[in-house]
Parts: C-alpha cells; structure tokens; sequence
C-alpha cells in the first residue's frame, strides 16, 4: 500500500489519492470537495459497487440487506454506529439485495442481513445475522 492509499468517495465514487498519515485529519474528495468520510455507511448498488470493493484500500464492510427484512431493518442503526467507530481505517457500506439482486446472486447470499469483508477487491469473512454494534466492531476488527 505504500504511504498513500486509494479511497472512494462515498457522493461521487470517484477515486482518492489521500497520504496513509493523513487518513484520520477528514480528507475531501479532490473531485467533489466532500467528506471521504462522514461516519455513515456508503449506499452501493449495481453502478458503484465493484469501484468500492475494488478501488478502495481500505477494508470494505458490506451490509447486504433488503428493505422487507425486520433483522436487517433492526440492525441499521448499529451498523450506522460501527461506521463511527471503524472509519476511517474501514469502509462501510449498505447493498439492498431487492434492487441489486444480479449482486447478491453473485455473492450467493443465501440469508440477510450477511455481512461480508472485502479487501483488495476479494472476500476475506462473511457473517450472517444481525449483531449489534459492539459485535460488528469487533468482529470486523478481527478478521480484517
């Protein structure tokens, strides 16, 4: 990875160049001059999902969950927490499975919500059921 380090903007998915050293000191996206980074899981879907999991140098942590699900829906505000507390050294995003089912076919989700940890454009972990955030946290942390 080096001393610099490729991050996509969550607004415009446009990739960032950003010092490793500087990750932490709210880096802008050089394109659209917003936050790389705002505590808030990233929304992915069929146009943005493969630049996310692919581009990014950092771990990507993808909440794959349908708007019908009532543990999905019950978990939204955990992972929003797991957000605040995983940026910047991981990426964390949401991928509704009802309008990307061509992704979540893919990816051979079987239940929702799953969690499932990208680095380097490849799978390392998958975990499904919901979690609260303390469980997200630290079950991220351990497998990235």
């Amino acid at each position: 990875m080096g001393d610099s380090l490729h991050i996509v903007c969550p607004h415009c998915d446009g990739v960032n160049r950003v010092p490793a050293a500087k990750l932490g000191e709210q880096p802008v996206c050089g394109k659209c001059r917003q936050p790389l980074f705002d505590a808030h899981p990233v929304e992915l879907g069929s146009s943005n999902f493969t630049q996310h999991i692919n581009r990014n140098d950092i771990p990507v942590l993808v909440d794959f969950w349908a708007p019908w699900c009532g543990p999905c829906r019950m978990m939204a505000p955990a992972f929003v927490q797991a957000a605040q507390q995983l940026e910047p050294g991981m990426r964390l995003a949401k991928l509704n499975t009802e309008e990307a089912q061509e992704l979540g076919a893919r990816y051979n989700i079987r239940s929702i919500p799953t969690l499932a940890l990208f680095r380097g454009g490849r799978e390392i972990a998958r975990q499904a059921g919901a979690m609260d955030a303390a469980g997200i946290v630290r079950w991220a942390r351990s497998k990235a």
